[in-house]
């Protein structure tokens, strides 16, 4: 599933980025992803997904060598927060917006210095004036994960629409 600035240029506003973050539900052996990846074309070691595996931080940065660009492969434990969706053309998934919020906010939460942290900022300014979510229920996950007060600053001032979603484009009916 697709999150970061994909995912939050499908909900929000349309930016550049120089990586591209996928989720990926981690509870197959390093063996079966470096298998599977393999197939899609992307060469890895599995040294470094059985380190990702281990560790807390969980992902795996994969870089293309004939270009600047970069995957971060993270490798989940949770079940996924996604939704259908279509970018150019070609059916996928992408993390849901509420999911995608609350991942922003602690990144913004975790970025030092807090200036680093604006691409963050705007993602999440512009996801909750494009696209409708279920703000109550990010509030309260944004409590629980000390982050609510972060969400607040965004607030004043946003029209936050409480509408259902297209399922197909995950845009306001």
């Amino acid at each position: 599933m697709f999150t970061g600035a994909v995912a939050a240029s499908y909900y929000g506003t349309p930016r550049t980025t120089m990586d591209v973050d996928i989720v990926i539900q981690a509870s197959a052996e390093a063996s079966t992803i470096v298998d599977a990846l393999m197939k899609a074309g992307i060469s890895t070691e599995e040294k470094k997904i059985k380190a990702a595996l281990a560790s807390d931080y969980r992902i795996v940065t994969l870089e293309d060598p004939q270009t600047h660009y970069t995957v971060d492969l993270i490798l989940a434990t949770e079940p996924l927060e996604k939704q259908a969706a279509t970018i150019e053309g070609q059916p996928t998934y992408i993390q849901a917006p509420e999911a995608l919020i609350l991942a922003k906010l602690r990144m913004i939460k975790a970025t030092i210095p807090p200036e680093r942290a604006q691409k963050d900022r705007d993602d999440v300014t512009a996801i909750l004036r494009h696209t409708p979510v279920d703000l109550d229920q990010v509030k309260r996950r944004a409590a629980k994960e000390l982050t609510l007060q972060t969400l607040e600053e965004l607030l004043p001032g946003e029209r936050v629409q409480r509408e259902k979603r297209n399922p197909a484009t995950g845009r306001k009916n």
